[in-house]
């Protein structure tokens, strides 16, 4: 694939990954991960670092667009619960970052494949079961949920920074769940917390050879950024057309079956 097929090839995935990401309320970065990995060539560790940066981009793209309908008065109420999470997932985003540079890649390979599994397997449990809002939290006493909090944003955060992803796939079931707030204010409150949880992983990147890629792959970054901000706002404008949890349902099984055949061949 010469110079210019990457550009467009890079656009028109972007876009399409994007418009998928929007219908569903995600980035789409879970499903980019896989497409630099199979279509682009790109070595694991070194696509999980542009996938990092292009999350960043695209992350930072949906807080502006969001602020617009849940205002920054509103997720300020709530600050306690974007600090707690991010109390664990800045930890283990600096940790498996340090992790996944020193690495074998095939283990990383395998990490990798299992991870995309899991959170395939977590948007068809959402697309049986929905993700209800509103509730009451799972746990009512502060000495319980605050606690469980930092788990689960370790476990969030060490999942974004091992796939480059944003991680509002488990960040928003977390909070409607863990601290029963409505799904669309869970929304917004997951990008406040991945935005600090990427950079945190993005920072510890910086220390690997592969960071390079940044500078090797500057016009692929370029097109599939401006392609995934493009289909998330062609998504956002289709939404309530298709059925989300049908989406959710089929994009489950794409993931789950991209991701073992992906990296279960990735060299």
């Amino acid at each position: 694939m010469d110079a210019n097929q990457r550009k467009h090839m890079g656009l028109l995935s972007g876009t399409l990954i994007g418009t998928l990401g929007g219908l569903i309320g995600l980035g789409g970065a879970e499903f980019r991960l896989p497409v630099l990995v199979g279509l682009f060539r790109l070595p694991t560790l070194e696509a999980v670092i542009l996938n990092k940066a292009m999350s960043l981009v695209v992350v930072s793209a949906a807080l502006v667009f969001r602020i617009q309908t849940i205002p920054a008065t509103l997720l300020a109420d709530h600050a306690d619960v974007a600090i707690n999470l991010l109390a664990g997932s800045l930890v283990g985003a600096w940790w498996a970052a340090g992790h996944a540079i020193r690495m074998p890649r095939h283990w990383l390979n395998r990490i990798i494949m299992v991870l995309l599994a899991l959170l395939s397997l977590v948007m068809l449990a959402e697309a049986l079961f929905g993700t209800a809002g509103g509730s009451a939290p799972l746990f009512q006493s502060p000495l319980l949920r605050y606690p469980a909090g930092l788990l689960a944003g370790f476990g969030i955060g060490t999942v974004a920074a091992l796939l480059g992803v944003a991680g509002g796939e488990l960040l928003i079931p977390t909070i409607v769940l863990l601290y029963g707030l409505d799904i669309k204010l869970a929304g917004s409150l997951s990008l406040v917390v991945s935005l600090p949880t990427m950079i945190v992983g993005f920072a510890r990147y910086t220390g690997s050879d592969a960071f390079q890629v940044i500078r090797q792959e500057q016009s692929l970054f370029r097109f599939m950024a401006a392609g995934s901000i493009l289909g998330a706002g062609l998504g956002g404008l289709l939404l309530g057309i298709v059925p989300t949890q049908a989406m959710m349902a089929a994009l489950g099984i794409i993931l789950l079956l991209s991701a073992i055949k992906t990296f279960q061949h990735s060299r």
